[in-house]
């Protein structure tokens, strides 16, 4: 399958480095492969710019894109709508290149009886507690919301078994060169859906049974 046809899904839980791959391969491989913009119903804030940070449309259009079939999946946030449409992948696509979609578990939910074709990214950390001293050094959250991410983690980690390949991003290089070869250079991923399924169980037994994180639940239960 030529570069232009293909259609490239990577999903991950927050604080798994994903963004950083994706921008990293987009940037070095831009003749090759395009991140899909999405559209939003919020307003457009300052130093952003339209077809790059987001499609910005109206309420009433995402709707009817919406009823129109032309939105590949989409979510409602505290009144405002995000999403990915077909119209988008479909520019990427006679650009002659690759669309990569970086959308979350719930989206790839939506999205993947449409996109049969479509090659499934899932990016794990080697550990919940690695996930976690990541999540604490961004320092640019509160603490508690910080746990909330990880918390929600465990229901994203859940959905693994939804992709065909997984990328374990516990040396930065390591990972890139992994994600590369399967978004780039159409090669099998190392760890197909079998063992990526049987990694995120391990994860999910960390989050059940850690003494760690038991402590740290308590800490936030209240919260």
């Amino acid at each position: 399958m030529n570069a232009g046809s293909r259609i490239v899904v990577v999903s991950a839980p927050s604080g798994t480095g994903k963004t950083t791959l994706n921008r990293r391969l987009v940037k070095e491989h831009h003749d090759k492969l395009m991140l899909s913009v999405s559209y939003t119903t919020r307003q457009q804030r300052k130093g952003e710019s339209s077809g790059v940070d987001y499609h910005y449309v109206t309420q009433d259009k995402f709707k009817e894109l919406i009823a129109e079939g032309e939105m590949l999946e989409y979510a409602e946030v505290f009144g405002t709508y995000y999403g990915t449409s077909l119209k988008e992948i479909r520019r990427i696509q006679g650009l002659g290149r690759t669309p990569l979609l970086e959308i979350d578990v719930q989206g790839w939910g939506q999205a993947r009886h449409m996109l049969k074709d479509a090659v499934s990214v899932f990016i794990l950390p080697p550990t919940i507690e690695s996930l976690w001293k990541r999540l604490e050094k961004r320092g640019t959250e509160d603490r508690a919301v910080r746990f909330r991410r990880l918390r929600t983690a465990r229901q994203e980690i859940m959905a693994g078994h939804n992709y065909h390949y997984f990328v374990v991003n516990e040396e930065v290089e390591s990972a890139y060169t992994e994600l590369k070869d399967i978004i780039i250079n159409g090669k099998s991923g190392k760890i197909g859906n079998a063992e990526g399924s049987q990694l995120c169980a391990t994860l999910l037994e960390e989050f059940d049974e850690a003494p760690w994180l038991a402590k740290l639940s308590k800490e936030f239960a209240d919260k």
